[in-house]
């Protein structure tokens, strides 16, 4: 029995370690700056000092001081990789990629808001635009809906989740929790557990965020009326404001599981609707209207997957021109789309 638990605790040694070197090498892929040359010597003489003391523990009867050393020279190692990887702090002042390459700023006085840095691109192809930052004026009296946009870009499991808000004049103002690359950077699932982003908040036109989803980019994009009460509404609006006030005085790297476009919607949400269960779909961010629905969040009138067929805004978003306007995009997208009531909305209605 002593002799197995032995070999368990040797075999659970040997997974930690694994697991610690995998890490390293990746950290250390992901953030050491260098050359590739440099960067891939680092990580080389890494990986060998961690198999090295893997493997320590086969030598030590016949070269004790030998696997000590080894021991010794690992956990050194180990010191120095994870003080440097401590070291490494956000920042707001980088060569940014275009498309975030401003912070959403605001001024608020009452009802009034005025948003400054809000993205209202033209897009003709996933990485070029005519760029177009603006300010502009919203009365939060006026707000009258939200909406939740899932885009999918990568199997069932993996979407970008949107929040949407509709005001009385017909207007539309989208929030997208995103990475924020830099100008030769491109996004990384794994690179998202590794520092390699900060985190930022767009504030953006439909004909802008979701045309660049459901036209350039050919993702899958479905629209979802959420029920919220109008306070609710507005405590929602107005914690994206104060999120993105938060950004711009701290930044904040984004990490793919804890610090993303929907972990970051769910907290603000949380602290608006209490007792919200926590839930794997969180994470798994395409089940994320399965979750919505059962905790009563869309129409329930309808099963979800009425919702979702007449929730799929693509055939009707390609068929509307970027100069058709802000107001039309939005309106065209919505056409069919059951309200959170269960009212059956179209492009016609003021």
């Amino acid at each position: 029995m002593w002799r197995a638990l032995a070999i368990m605790g040797q075999a659970l040694r040997a997974l930690v370690l694994l697991a610690v070197i995998a890490w390293g090498a990746l950290a250390l892929h992901f953030e050491l700056p260098g050359s590739m040359l440099v960067v891939d010597s680092v990580i080389a003489v890494w990986v060998l000092v961690g198999l090295a003391a893997l493997l320590a523990p086969l030598w030590k009867h016949r070269h004790r001081r030998a696997s000590s050393t080894l021991r010794v020279l690992f956990a050194l190692t180990l010191i120095a990789v994870v003080s440097w990887w401590q070291s490494l702090e956000p920042s707001n002042d980088r060569d940014w990629a275009p498309d975030v390459a401003r912070q959403l700023s605001v001024e608020r006085e009452g009802d009034r808001v005025r948003l400054h840095n809000v993205r209202d691109f033209e897009w003709q192809t996933p990485n070029t635009a005519t760029t177009r930052w603006e300010t502009r004026e919203y009365d939060l009296s006026q707000l009258d809906s939200v909406d939740m946009v899932v885009s999918y870009w990568m199997g069932p499991a993996i979407a970008h989740t949107l929040v949407t808000f509709g005001f009385a004049d017909g207007r539309h103002l989208t929030f997208s929790v995103e990475i924020r690359r830099e100008r030769d950077e491109a996004f990384s699932i794994s690179g998202g557990f590794f520092k390699q982003f900060e985190l930022n908040l767009i504030a953006a036109d439909e004909n802008d965020i979701l045309r660049l989803r459901s036209n350039v980019r050919g993702e899958d994009v479905y629209l979802y009326r959420v029920g919220l009460s109008p306070q609710a509404r507005r405590e929602l609006f107005v914690a994206y404001l104060d999120e993105a006030e938060r950004l711009r005085r701290t930044p904040e790297f984004y990490n793919t599981l804890t610090s993303n476009c929907t972990t970051i919607v769910f907290d603000m949400v949380d602290r608006i609707v209490a007792g919200l269960p926590r839930d794997i779909r969180l994470i798994l961010s395409g089940y994320l209207p399965e979750y919505v629905y059962e905790i009563g969040g869309l129409d329930t009138t309808h099963p979800l997957a009425f919702l979702r067929n007449r929730g799929y805004i693509n055939l009707r978003a390609q068929q509307i021109s970027y100069n058709a306007g802000s107001e039309a995009f939005s309106r065209a997208i919505r056409d069919g789309v059951p309200a959170a009531d269960g009212e059956i909305l179209h492009a016609s209605s003021p």
